[in-house]
């Protein structure tokens, strides 16, 4: 029973990461956390973008113009419950966590780094919160195509950073990074549909597609809408630390959102994305199951 309650919970944090794109040893963890210095560079997965249709006249190329300072928030929240056969149902939610992030990026021909400053983050977790504090003054960075394409993240916590405010920050930033939007190299008008392909790697690897409608155009003004779904690449699921194996039994995360894009602004202005689904799995032996459920929020607001 020990050992598959190890199991349990070790993939509550891999379906947790699984839906943002972090690594397994990002997991949230308690704020009574040593300090850390070290930034970190996390690369993203490349997207394969394609049109399903080009939509209607006037058409002309998204390519993003970025120019002056941005200021937004950025506020996420994860709900992650799981059952063991009939046992009681355990909760391995994160709570919802607000970033203000300023924005800026220097002018470039090809890709470009958007600079990033953390402001005075704050959590629906009060011992969150009081970790967070010290993080004001981190400082990020996202390299992007000129189609806005992320390529990589890269993330340097201020001096007295908790590792507990690091982790929840990191999570947050990479969950904005796989609900990003990649814009077709090819001419588009409203109502054009494209995919986005790409692959969510924590401890299980997962193909993402996302389809993305362009509903509404005001010169630089995008309005967006998005649907998003998540298969797992392969029927088994390899647990971290050599913990053991289990079998995907059943697999589903699909969301939907629309968010208001600005080309001249290197984060969305507005907008919200919501993606959730069931899980099962079992052991190799068949005598056990673990049953989950996941949503995650991502919302943007302009400050």
């Amino acid at each position: 029973m020990r050992r598959l309650r190890a199991l349990a919970a070790a993939v509550a944090v891999t379906a947790l990461l699984a839906g943002c794109g972090a690594s397994d040893d990002d997991a949230p963890s308690d704020t009574a956390t040593s300090s850390t210095t070290s930034g970190v560079a996390l690369p993203v997965t490349p997207v394969t973008v394609a049109v399903v249709d080009a939509g209607a006249e006037p058409r002309s190329r998204l390519t993003q113009d970025l120019s002056g300072e941005q200021s937004v928030l950025l506020t996420t929240r994860s709900t992650v419950t799981q059952q063991i056969d009939d046992q009681s149902v355990q909760d391995f939610s994160t709570p919802e966590l607000t970033v203000p992030l300023t924005a800026q990026s220097p002018e470039s021909d090809s890709d470009r780094t958007v600079d990033l400053r953390i402001g005075s983050a704050t959590s629906a977790d009060q011992r969150l919160t009081e970790a967070l504090a010290a993080a004001d003054g981190s400082e990020a960075g996202l390299t992007v195509t000129d189609t806005g394409a992320v390529t990589a993240l890269s993330i340097a916590p201020a001096e007295a950073a908790q590792d507990s405010a690091r982790a929840a920050i990191e999570q947050a930033l990479n969950q904005a990074v796989y609900r990003s939007i990649s814009f077709p190299e090819g001419d588009v008008g409203v109502g054009a549909v494209w995919t986005a392909d790409q692959q969510v790697i924590s401890g299980l690897t997962l193909n993402q597609r996302t389809t993305a409608t362009l509903r509404e155009r005001n010169g630089d003004r995008l309005t967006i809408d998005l649907r998003i779904e998540q298969t797992p690449e392969s029927t088994t699921l390899e647990l971290p630390d050599d913990a053991g194996q289990l079998a995907i039994d059943a697999y589903t995360m699909t969301g939907t959102g629309t968010l208001e894009i600005d080309l001249s602004k290197p984060l969305p202005i507005s907008g919200e994305v919501t993606v959730g689904g069931n899980q099962q799995y079992s052991d190799p032996e068949g005598t056990t199951v673990l049953r989950q459920d996941i949503s995650d929020t991502l919302r943007w607001t302009t400050q």
